[in-house]
């Protein structure tokens, strides 16, 4: 074909375009989906952060696990199905937590400060800016989540569109105090003899030992799901996470986190943080989506931190049947609140 038909040809295409443009009937963009896994230089040290989503047009969300040391990664794909259709889904590794435990070991472990990690969050959403060429980032979590979360959205409200907790922990040492009452109202009214000895052997909190958490956990999970009547969120591994080496990995990094954050006398830096008596204004929306019966983190507790807070928008959401673990309806409604901030409908499910 010679140079004076590709011109002709090429001009034929622009007037086909500019006519359709011209009739309201604009070019559709094809959608770019993105699919990563990578090692990002954080704090000083490699952290593995994935990257999920079916267009990365869509809004950029940063997903803050629990524990601390509970990395979700390797359960990703089936706790939050369905939400990489919606928004461009990064799951992050914390300092001492998953593969980025697996990357430093326990060098970490003089680096791990509440401020730290904050920083460190706050970092992992500079890079996701300029990596994803967003603005702001949208920011869910769970648990220890939520706590980290509303201290990063507090430091740098200008990086986050909007926060949502989920099972939120303001203050750990008074959660526990009143998981403790709860559990031994509950015992004493089943006339549970055996459960009562144990809970009163231990005496009520504070504790000076980590010892004595496990055995309370024992009846805070007994009687924890006698009242669950929500069903939990899956957490089935995906295939690349499911290796034996994976596992201990995770466990390791549990352990290490655990005893580093809660301190062998229970005295450790997440004993210390009590959200209510910092700062309580936020600029950005804050939603925290607590469950009726968690007896980990009691609902109560967050409701009279959220009635003090200030935010451009706040609401708090009470999810019947769910404990402390994520329960279906519950992250159905974060995956809600989360589009209706964006601004979006949710996408038709096949």
């Amino acid at each position: 074909m010679n140079r004076r038909r590709i011109f002709i040809l090429q001009a034929l295409c622009a007037a086909v375009i500019s006519l359709a443009l011209a009739a309201g009937t604009p070019a559709r963009a094809a959608s770019s989906p993105i699919e990563e896994g990578r090692y990002v230089r954080i704090g000083g040290i490699e952290q593995w952060i994935s990257i999920k989503g079916a267009d990365r047009a869509k809004p950029v969300l940063l997903v803050l696990h629990g524990g601390p040391g509970n990395a979700w990664s390797p359960y990703a794909a089936s706790m939050f199905a369905g939400w990489d259709r919606d928004f461009t889904v990064v799951q992050w590794d914390q300092r001492g937590a998953g593969r980025t435990f697996g990357k430093s070991g326990p060098s970490v472990a003089d680096t791990m400060t509440i401020e730290r990690m904050v920083q460190d969050g706050i970092e992992v959403a500079l890079f996701l800016k300029t990596h994803l060429g967003k603005d702001r980032i949208m920011l869910t979590g769970g648990s220890w989540g939520s706590m980290l979360g509303l201290q990063m959205v507090q430091a740098r409200p200008d990086l986050f569109d909007t926060m949502v907790g989920f099972a939120p922990v303001v203050n750990l040492q008074a959660s526990i105090a009143a998981g403790y009452a709860r559990v031994l109202q509950m015992a004493r009214s089943a006339g549970d003899q055996t459960a009562i000895d144990a809970l009163i052997s231990l005496g009520a909190p504070p504790w000076q030992t980590i010892r004595k958490w496990p055995l309370f956990r024992t009846w805070l999970r007994t009687y924890q799901s006698r009242i669950v009547t929500a069903p939990l969120a899956p957490r089935a591994i995906s295939s690349e996470y499911a290796s034996a080496q994976e596992e201990a990995m995770n466990e390791a990094a549990d352990d290490f986190s655990f005893i580093h954050f809660w301190g062998m006398t229970l005295s450790g830096p997440l004993m210390q943080v009590d959200l209510a008596s910092r700062s309580l204004d936020y600029g950005v929306p804050v939603h925290l989506v607590a469950g009726a019966e968690d007896l980990t983190a009691p609902p109560e507790l967050a409701k009279l931190f959220f009635d003090k807070i200030r935010a451009p928008r706040k609401q708090f959401h009470l999810v019947p049947g769910t404990g402390h673990e994520p329960s279906v309806p519950q992250l159905a409604l974060v995956h809600k609140i989360l589009l209706e901030e964006a601004g979006m409908p949710p996408t038709k499910r096949q």
